[in-house]
């Protein structure tokens, strides 16, 4: 069996270097994957608190309020929305139906976002299960 190192199984803007923020990552991702996700970061925006901020996490572009919230990645033949943890992807498991999901991941095709509506639900939810874990 062949190993692969990270750089060759893992998101498509990785070089040697982990990118500074979310628009260099973007810029390193080739089309048509960068306009999807250009697309799922607007909806992601759109969506979260004012107060959610962008950073780098494990090397993909990653929305944060009071903890991760949601993360996103290109890979030579899918994108990925990543809603830390299964909670969302049980809970919009209907939705879902059409896009291979595993534990913590949601694929797509590098050239069609997943729709509006679900990620906002996705990124809603999100930021709910975050409100409720700083509460207790």
């Amino acid at each position: 069996m062949k190993k692969t190192n990270s750089a060759e199984r893992g998101p498509a803007a990785i070089g040697n270097a982990a990118p500074k923020d979310v628009d260099e990552y973007l810029a390193g991702v080739p089309e048509p994957a960068r306009s999807t996700l250009q697309r799922i970061r607007a909806v992601i925006r759109a969506a979260a608190p004012a107060e959610a901020t962008e950073a780098i996490s494990y090397r993909i572009p990653t929305f944060k309020y009071k903890g991760s919230l949601v993360a996103f990645a290109a890979f030579s033949d899918h994108c990925s929305l990543f809603p830390m943890g299964s909670s969302a992807i049980v809970a919009f498991r209907d939705e879902l139906k059409d896009f291979q999901t595993s534990k913590g991941t949601i694929r797509f095709p590098v050239d069609k976002p997943l729709p509006t509506a679900l990620v906002k639900k996705i990124v809603r939810a999100r930021v709910a299960q975050n409100e409720g874990k700083k509460q207790r």
